[in-house]
């Protein structure tokens, strides 16, 4: 038997549209909505889900110690 350690990513997004000079500007105005909790991802905006493998560690069985 072998011990597994699974990582799991989960990537939200979300689309808002801004009027703002610039760019810059606008993923600032944007940053702070989400900073300031006005802006809320959730599993309505689950986009994909990853699973990797970080480390595999063989069990020693009870005969093998």
């Amino acid at each position: 038997m072998k011990k597994y350690l699974i990582e799991i990513t989960e990537t939200l997004q979300k689309q808002i549209t801004v009027i703002a000079k610039n760019r810059e500007a606008a993923e600032q105005i944007v940053k702070e909505k989400y900073k300031n909790l006005e802006i809320i991802l959730d599993e309505s905006d689950h986009i994909s889900t990853d699973f990797k493998t970080l480390k595999e560690t063989r069990i020693l069985e009870n005969k093998e110690r």
